[in-house]
Order: structure tokens, then sequence, then C-alpha cells
């Protein structure tokens, strides 16, 4: 019955009629439904003005503690492995000294022909051609290329090609073409060899004679 009043009273209030100051006069429904969405606009107004900034900035902080754990992790393996990284840097450095040393500069190129040439001859090759080409400029090196045309049986072609590829200077070789040239199993290789100069240790001085080598 005390329900029934309240919705009655409550439907046959006049909303045009509400008067804050006299909101103690009003039906307790009323009253409580007030409560609920003054209660229920204050929690709106408080999570979006108030909880949820610090929301936003516990998860930006949770995320930088995440991001901090993982460097700390990084750093300390690093620091635990330390002395065993600078010994793979001592040798890694030793290796490349040592292959630097084998890349001839501009000026020993044309030893390195002889070289080649007397590595030829050695194997009863007939020299046709050995010729610098342009170089070209790589972002850390210049590659030398220079062709080169030798005649002779299989066999010796191919001790040829090996002790080319142990001469002390590095020496690349591409483009490999054989052709017969008598019916005596003589022989034609044309390939294409490539050294390199290091672009840290290539002065201009060496550029330049290595270009007006080639051409």
């Amino acid at each position: 019955m005390r329900l029934a009043a309240e919705w009655r009273r409550l439907r046959e209030v006049d909303w045009r009629e509400l008067d804050l100051r006299e909101a103690g006069n009003w039906p307790v429904s009323l009253q409580v439904l007030t409560c609920l969405l003054v209660g229920l606009v204050l929690f709106w107004l408080g999570y979006h003005f108030v909880a949820a900034p610090r929301l936003d900035r516990l998860e930006q902080a949770r995320q930088q503690e995440h991001a901090l754990l993982e460097q700390y992790e990084t750093k300390a393996y690093q620091a635990a492995n330390l002395p065993a990284m600078r010994r793979q840097m001592q040798t890694l450095e030793t290796r490349m000294d040592t292959l630097l040393k084998m890349l001839p500069t501009g000026a020993e190129v044309p030893s390195l022909l002889d070289d080649i040439s007397d590595t030829a001859r050695q194997h009863h090759l007939t020299i046709d051609v050995i010729r610098l080409q342009a170089p070209v400029e790589k972002a850390y090196y210049i590659e030398q290329p220079f062709s080169i045309q030798v005649e002779g049986d299989y066999h010796r072609i191919a001790v040829f090609l090996s002790g080319v590829a142990a001469l002390p200077r590095i020496v690349t070789l591409h483009d490999f073409t054989l052709t017969p040239v008598d019916d005596q199993g003589t022989l034609k290789l044309s390939m294409l060899a490539k050294t390199y100069n290091h672009r840290a240790q290539t002065s201009a001085g060496d550029t330049t004679s290595t270009a007006e080598g080639g051409s």
C-alpha cells in the first residue's frame, strides 16, 4: 500500500512547480530518484575529471616501467657479458685489419695486375687481355674491375684460377666464359675480376691514379 501511495504521489507531481528549496516536502520516491540522479552525475564527473586522468597516468607509468625493465635486463646482460664482448670485438678488429691489409691501394693495383700476368705465364698461358676498367664507388669501398682473357688447356686454366685466388691481395672472379680455340684442346677464358679499395684509406690521388689506369 505504501509503495502504491508513493507511486501515486510521484505521478501526481507537477514537475514545473518543483522547487529545490522545498525538496524536503517532495515525495520520498522523488527524493530517492533525485539523490540517485545526483549521485550518478557526481560519479560521472568524478570519474571523467579526476579518476580518468590518473588512470591514464597510471597506464603510462606501467608502460614506462615495462620499458625500463627491458632496458635494465638488456644492460644487465651486456654488463655480465662485457668481457666476452670485448674479446669478440678485439677479434673482429684484428680480422678487419687483416682484411684491410689485403685490399690494394690505388697505387698497388698495377703491381696486382703484374702478379696476375706472372701467374698466367708461370702456367704457360697466352695472355690476350688484362685491362683495367673504370672504378665503381660503393658506400664503404671502391670496386676496381678488370677484364682478363687468357688461352691454354683446361688443366692450366684451372691452376691459373687457383693461383689468382691465392694471391695476397683480395681478388674476386666473376662471369667466367670458356670457348674452344682449336681442335688441340686450347680454350679461351674470358672473365671479370674485381679488387677493392677501402674508402677510408683511399686518398684522392689514389682514386685518380686508379681511374687513369683504367682509361
